[in-house]
C-alpha cells in the first residue's frame, strides 16, 4: 500500500481491461494502492472476483466484459459512470496471443478473426468509449493501451499477433492527435516478454521457462525500473 502522502491517483476512477490476471492484475493493484477506484474488466470471472476480494470491494469492482463485443464495452463504461460518476483512466490492456505459429505462404486469414476482434477492434472500442465518457464530462484523462515490442519489429513466427500490435500503435498515434484537443492523453506501453498467464498458456511453458526465454530484455527492464525507483526515492528524500 502506498503511503497516503504519495497516493498519486487519489480521487481518480480507472478501468483496467484484461484486469483479472497478468499485467492487468498488477496494474489494478497498483492503481488501487495509489488511491484510485478501479473497475476490473475481464472474461475470467472467477479470477476477477477473487482479485476484488483480495484488493477490497470498497475501492474496486469486477465487471464481465469481452472487449470484442462493442456493446459490452459500452455497458462497461456506462456501469463505471453509474458506480463512480466519471472516468479518468482507461487502461485498454485486454489481448490474446497467437494460437499457432504461422508462415505467410500458407497464412489462414480466417484463423485470426478472434485475435483481431480483441486486439484491434476491442482496443479501438475501449479508446472510443473511454474517450467519449471523458469528453462528455470534460475530464482531462489518460488512455493507455497495451501494445508490445512486436508493435515496432517483425516476428518470424507470429504474423497475426504482430500485425495486431502494429495496429495498436497506429490507433494510439492517431487518437492522440485527435484527443489532445480535449486534454486527453493517449499512450501505449510496449512490454517485452513477461511471464503472465497468456504467454505461458500459449507456449505451454512455465513462468520460469518464459522468463529464461526473455531474460535479456527482462534484465534491461529490471535495470530501468531500479533506476526509476532510485530517482523517485531521491526526489522524495
Amino acid at each position: 500500500m502506498a503511503n497516503s502522502a504519495f497516493k498519486k491517483l487519489e480521487g481518480k476512477v480507472a478501468i483496467v481491461t484484461g484486469g483479472a490476471s497478468g499485467i492487468g492484475e498488477e496494474t489494478a493493484r497498483r492503481f488501487s494502492s495509489h488511491g484510485a477506484k478501479v473497475v476490473i474488466a475481464d472474461i475470467q470471472d472467477g479470477k476477477g472476483r477473487d482479485l476484488v476480494e483480495s484488493i477490497g470491494s470498497r475501492c474496486c469492482t469486477y465487471i464481465h466484459c469481452d472487449v470484442a463485443d462493442e456493446q459490452q464495452v459500452i455497458s462497461l463504461v456506462h456501469s463505471t459512470l453509474q458506480l463512480y460518476g466519471k472516468l479518468d483512466i482507461m487502461f485498454s490492456n485486454a489481448g490474446v496471443f497467437s494460437s499457432v505459429e504461422q508462415n505467410i505462404l500458407d497464412f489462414d486469414m480466417s484463423a485470426c478473426e478472434r485475435l483481431f476482434a480483441v486486439n484491434v477492434k476491442g482496443m479501438a472500442s475501449c479508446v472510443k468509449h473511454g474517450a467519449r465518457a471523458m469528453v462528455d464530462k470534460d475530464i482531462k484523462g489518460s488512455i493507455i493501451c497495451t501494445a508490445s515490442m512486436f508493435a515496432t519489429v517483425g516476428s518470424a513466427k507470429y504474423i497475426d499477433y504482430t500485425m495486431s500490435k502494429h495496429a495498436v500503435l497506429g490507433l494510439v498515434r492517431s487518437a492522440s492527435k485527435q484527443l489532445g484537443a480535449y486534454g486527453i492523453r493517449v499512450n501505449c506501453v510496449s512490454p517485452g516478454g513477461v511471464a503472465t498467464p497468456m504467454p505461458c498458456n500459449s507456449f505451454g511453458r512455465s513462468e520460469e521457462e518464459i522468463e529464461r526465454t526473455f531474460e535479456p530484455s527482462s534484465k534491461t527492464l529490471r535495470v530501468e525500473l531500479e533506476l526509476k525507483r532510485g530517482i523517485e526515492s531521491e526526489a522524495r528524500g
